[in-house]
């Protein structure tokens, strides 16, 4: 195996390993302990990538990092002195350890993800945050590659993430789960971060195509993670990973040949992810066996409905019904948008415009983009009109694109 192979396993190796390395560390020396743990990992995988490219790699290369992560746990706790007996008590007493010896055995690697989920998730720290302390923690980006997920620069992330960990440190967080009585409104908290995480790889321009791929899996990863443990099984939990699984099946259909966006009408079934599908529909199942409604499970139905075929009996009619379900939870103008194009598909153009005219909708290049659809059958050059002011609202070339494929596919 080659220099650059050997790269390859240890990156891939970070990606999935370094979170459950440093969760499992926080667990038994507390959350005080998290930048050692992070250092910790770091010098770990650095003496791998040393060791390896001398002597290659071991049989079994991951029991190899977690018997060198332990044996430099253990000597930075006794080397800086943190066995000072004052200090001792209060780590003992977060948690809930009598001794400073671990093994990160299966069962405490999956516990101790699911309770740094929830400590992550806290409401003491900005939404922002919460998001870029899971990609950190949990997902094992770099300080890079999130300052690239919020399209900012890296100083910018090392001070949200410093700040964050200093709020956890003030307010005495300890690596546990949530009382019964919280449990609830702290998996809601769970669950809304990981969802915004899918949304940036899904939704959000600017990025590049495996970061969003990245953000993505990391998300359905991490969701995954929760039925682990029968405490947070819940209906809401089915559903987001519904949603994810049923909008990643078409992510590769998403971009066109120069990254463009590619709307849903205009995409290739031919690339939808058929497993993808398949197992959106297997949690799909499980969350109609407890219907809720709830956000997510909205969501989650019409995502369901896009994944049928055209022509599917209904589907329109039933998509534009959750849309205005989901406006009684949550009101956007997208999401007002999109019950406008349903009722399109549904019941033709000039039931859309009607419903279009009752709202006072902020001004868009999608507004104009829906308003161009909505006229291409009945008043071409006002269609024409419509596109053309929806790209005075854009700047990037790939949306500008975007946009005129779609007004000379229907004009």
């Amino acid at each position: 195996m080659d220099t650059a192979d050997i790269s390859n396993r240890i990156s891939n190796l970070y990606k999935t390993e370094a979170s459950k390395m440093i969760s499992v560390l926080c667990k038994y020396y507390g959350i005080q302990f998290m930048d050692n743990a992070e250092e910790i990992v770091s010098e770990t995988f650095l003496t791998a990538s040393e060791d390896w490219l001398n002597k290659g790699i071991p049989n079994n290369p991951i029991p190899w990092l977690y018997s060198v992560a332990k044996n430099k746990a253990i000597n930075r706790y006794k080397r800086e002195k943190i066995h000072d007996q004052k200090i001792i008590d209060h780590y003992r007493q977060e948690s809930n350890s009598s001794k400073i010896d671990f093994d990160f055995v299966m069962e405490e690697v999956i516990d101790s993800q699911l309770m740094m989920m929830f400590v992550l998730s806290h409401p003491s720290i900005p939404i922002e945050s919460q998001i870029g302390l899971a990609l950190r923690i949990l997902c094992g980006f770099t300080i890079d590659e999130i300052a690239k997920t919020f399209l900012t620069n890296k100083e910018t992330i090392s001070k949200r993430l410093y700040r964050a960990k200093e709020v956890l440190r003030e307010n005495g967080i300890s690596l546990k789960y949530p009382t019964p009585d919280e449990f609830q409104n702290r998996l809601q908290s769970v669950l809304r971060t990981i969802y915004l995480i899918f949304n940036k790889g899904y939704s959000m321009e600017g990025l590049e195509k495996e970061i969003r791929k990245s953000l993505c899996l990391e998300s359905i990863h991490l969701c995954s993670l929760l039925l682990e443990t029968k405490i947070s099984i819940h209906s809401d939990v089915y559903a987001l990973l519904s949603l994810f699984c049923f909008q990643y099946s078409r992510f590769d259909s998403r971009f066109g040949h120069e990254g463009e966006i590619v709307l849903y009408e205009d995409q290739n079934r031919e690339f939808w992810n058929l497993e993808f599908i398949q197992k959106g529909k297997y949690f799909y199942h499980l969350l109609i066996q407890n219907p809720m409604f709830s956000k997510f499970h909205l969501e989650a139905n019409i995502a369901f409905w896009h994944s049928l075929p055209e022509g599917t009996n209904g589907k329109w009619q039933s998509i534009s019904e959750l849309y205005s379900a989901l406006l009684l939870i949550e009101s956007s103008s997208l999401i007002q948008l999109n019950r406008i194009y349903a009722i399109y598909k549904a019941f033709g153009n000039k039931e859309a415009i009607r419903e279009l005219g009752k709202l006072d909708l902020p001004k868009s290049s999608y507004y104009f983009s829906l308003l161009g659809e909505l006229y291409s059958g009945l008043d071409p050059l006002k269609s024409k009109e419509y596109f053309m002011e929806a790209i005075s609202y854009v700047t990037s070339p790939k949306e500008i694109n975007s946009i005129q494929n779609r007004m000379k596919k229907l004009l």
